[in-house]
């Protein structure tokens, strides 16, 4: 009989453990999407503030008196003055069929590509580069399944007042009558280029702080497991986010070609024929600085949000182990 997904407890990692105890394939992806779901409301108005900076044209200063958003206090002031409270939570239920799509896939791809890799290969599945790997394919196909969903998202959280689209509806039929169904994956190619390694570096340093925190401290305590996953969690997003930026900068502002007339309100817009000629463009007026605006609330955001999937991922296969009896622990993949 072959074994399901193991989950390791209190191990506090993710992927394949032969030696752990068992989760199903659909159960890891049950916890993907209540991690994403959970997590997405919690960061929503950190995304909201990253997405706002990427998309502005003028520098992110108060020197600049063209610019709409100079700083990230002065951006949460403005927006909440002239759009109000929910603002920050604009786009939020397309982003959460974002999130709970995304984490579905991506962890249940990951642990059964981790299952793969450990049964056909001499490599073991805990290895960090196998995280590295299969983390980046994990992500790739999730960024696949759910890229209408990112560009709805990021078409409502850029909108400005009066909005454009009132509802998710309503984005999807005029979006589709007036752009045509390839408009939904706009951004797609960057998106693929820096979600490898971004999902895979997440996963590599998630994996190697794990395997440092429980050398550097052997005597833990069990209920100290949640805050080490946090803590490891929060640190691999902002590593890996620090080194793939630019490029999720790019997807953003390719997802919101054809929608430039809503823009209008924040300042310059501008048309992009295409992933080299956006890089070509930012580079010619906004200079090397231009691909890290947003990046101070990216930061946040990738800390708080690659935090928390961790932990309420862990958290929730944790549930789902306790809630098995002892002769159900070990069960067939489904």
């Amino acid at each position: 009989m072959q074994r399901g997904i193991c989950w390791a407890q209190p191990a506090g990692m993710v992927g394949y453990d032969p030696e752990g105890r068992c989760v199903s394939t659909a159960e890891a992806a049950v916890a993907g999407s209540a991690s994403g779901l959970v997590t997405r409301v919690l960061v929503s108005p950190l995304d909201v503030l990253k997405i706002r900076f990427q998309l502005q044209i003028e520098q992110l200063s108060s020197r600049n008196p063209t610019a709409k958003y100079h700083g990230m206090l002065q951006a949460v002031q403005r927006i909440f003055q002239e759009e109000g409270l929910t603002a920050f939570w604009k786009g939020h239920v397309p982003a959460q069929i974002l999130s709970v799509g995304f984490g579905a896939v991506q962890f249940m791809t990951f642990e059964s590509l981790t299952k793969l890799m450990h049964n056909f290969t001499s490599f073991k599945a805990q290895d960090s580069l196998v995280h590295l790997v299969c983390g980046g394919l994990a992500a790739g196909a999730a960024s696949v399944a759910v890229q209408p969903v990112d560009t709805l998202r990021t078409r409502f959280a850029a909108q400005g007042e009066p909005k454009i689209y009132l509802n998710l509806r309503h984005a999807v039929v005029t979006m589709y009558q007036t752009e045509g169904p390839g408009t939904f994956y706009r951004g797609l190619t960057p998106t693929l280029i820096a979600v490898f390694p971004y999902a895979g570096l997440q996963f590599f340093f998630y994996n190697i702080l794990q395997q440092f925190s429980k050398w550097a401290i052997p005597a833990e305590a069990k209920n100290g497991a949640g805050v080490r996953n946090l803590v490891c969690g929060s640190c691999a997003g902002v590593l890996s986010k620090s080194l793939t930026y630019p490029l999720d900068l790019v997807k953003k502002r390719l997802q919101v070609g054809g929608f430039e007339h809503a823009r209008a309100a924040f300042g310059q817009v501008r048309t992009y024929g295409g992933f080299l000629d956006c890089v070509r463009q930012m580079m010619r007026e906004e200079g090397p600085g231009g691909f890290f605006k947003g990046l101070s609330p990216s930061l946040l955001k990738a800390a708080f949000s690659s935090g928390f999937i961790f932990f309420w991922y862990e958290l929730f296969c944790s549930l789902l182990c306790t809630m098995k009896s002892p002769e159900s622990t070990q069960r067939k993949e489904g």
